[in-house]
């Protein structure tokens, strides 16, 4: 069946949670599909809501929304429901016991579909293919109006240079597929993402799974890992550093280079070693060692935005993880890169590994699987 909602199950004390949630790659741009209930009341509450969106904190964009429904038992007297004439907001005893019990049973529920991308992507994808016909139009959920007739993409062919191949084995690196050879390897069931077969337009990996065609965004994916790399890092209290042969020098507005050297000693901790270079520009000297190859002079130019954004050293102390995604950004694999086989293949093994590889640090999808039953349904074939 179709995996869309999470269930949840949690209790301490007189404290019981059940019911569902969205993985995060199914998302709105309001909470209105955000349903709380209280001892079978709905509410509208500020802690509950708050709480539902600390537990995605980690693994969607800010201004989207989870869609949920959450039902709350708790014994009577640690509950007053009077405090709003509507009744729409309670008042809890031991609000901070709620709070660390619905945010903890969120994040446990979403690092154990962690690796899960919303099938509804899947099934817009089939919808936007979906050739049309009355008998079939309406077969795809995703196939929305206005999307239901397919016609072959117009301009260019697909050129040699936006695909690179994976070499097959034993038969070397090839430029083009071979008409009638069949891949020795087959992909292992315990190899859920498959084995790459293709690159594409320098951005796209194309993998065989056991029982599907896979599809990753390659800079979405390496983001989402590079960050859980450096987060864990960082709870280990040790980011690697590489000091630059070279410092960079980074040019900027005067307020926000003296933001910076201002925020030198938490940057430190993250693994980014700065110190200022006259009004208007800073010297960076070490960079995690996860980032050496990235966009240096962007990474911090969007940093000193950040932090300008927080608007106080202390907030940056709290939002160090946001602060850690953006340098994940920054450092990951972009799209346009080349990647060889060796690189696609490791790449997919390490999002098998890691948790909410599933989702990129924005929410957006990292890879879409179409199933082999359903590609054959747009085919015709059953």
């Amino acid at each position: 069946g179709v995996m869309l909602a999470i269930s949840l199950h949690a209790g301490r004390d007189d404290l019981r949670l059940s019911g569902f949630i969205s993985l995060p790659t199914l998302n709105r741009n309001t909470g209105a599909a955000q349903y709380l209930f209280v001892n079978g009341r709905p509410v509208r509450d500020k802690l509950l809501l708050g709480a539902l969106r600390g537990g995605y904190a980690d693994v969607l964009a800010r201004g989207r929304f989870p869609l949920a429904a959450l039902f709350l038992d708790i014994s009577p007297h640690d509950v007053d429901v009077n405090v709003h004439p509507a009744k729409a907001e309670v008042r809890f005893r031991e609000p901070a016991a709620i709070r660390s019990l619905l945010v903890g049973a969120i994040r446990q529920a979403l690092g154990r579909a962690g690796q899960i991308s919303a099938p509804s992507v899947a099934h817009e994808a089939l919808g936007a293919m979906q050739p049309s016909s009355p008998s079939r139009s309406t077969v795809y959920s995703g196939a929305r109006s206005g999307h239901t007739s397919w016609s072959p993409p117009q301009g260019k062919a697909l050129s040699q240079s936006t695909m690179s191949f994976a070499p097959l084995p034993g038969l070397g690196e090839m430029s083009a597929p071979a008409a009638e050879t069949e891949p020795e390897e087959a992909p292992a069931e315990d190899c859920p993402l498959g084995l790459a077969r293709v690159q594409m337009f320098d951005t796209y990996i194309i993998a065989q799974s056991a029982d599907g065609l896979v599809i990753v965004d390659q800079h979405a994916a390496h983001e989402r890992l590079v960050y859980e790399r450096l987060k864990q890092a960082m709870g280990e209290g040790r980011i690697e550093r590489q000091a630059l042969l070279i410092p960079e020098i980074v040019e900027m507005d005067e307020a926000d280079a003296a933001r910076l050297c201002e925020a030198a000693g938490s940057l430190e901790t993250l693994g980014l070693v700065l110190e200022s270079f006259g009004p208007g520009a800073v010297a960076v000297r070490e960079v995690p060692a996860l980032l050496a190859d990235g966009d240096i002079s962007g990474l911090v130019r969007d940093l000193a935005g950040e932090i300008g954004a927080f608007g106080d050293i202390d907030i940056l102390r709290e939002r160090l993880h946001e602060v850690l995604s953006s340098m994940a950004c920054h450092g990951s694999v972009r799209a346009g890169r080349r990647m060889n086989a060796t690189e696609m293949n490791a790449l997919l093994r390490n999002m098998e590994k890691t948790p909410r590889s599933g989702q990129c640090n924005h929410g957006r999808p990292t890879y879409i699987e179409l199933k082999l039953e359903d590609i054959e349904k747009l085919f015709g074939r059953r």
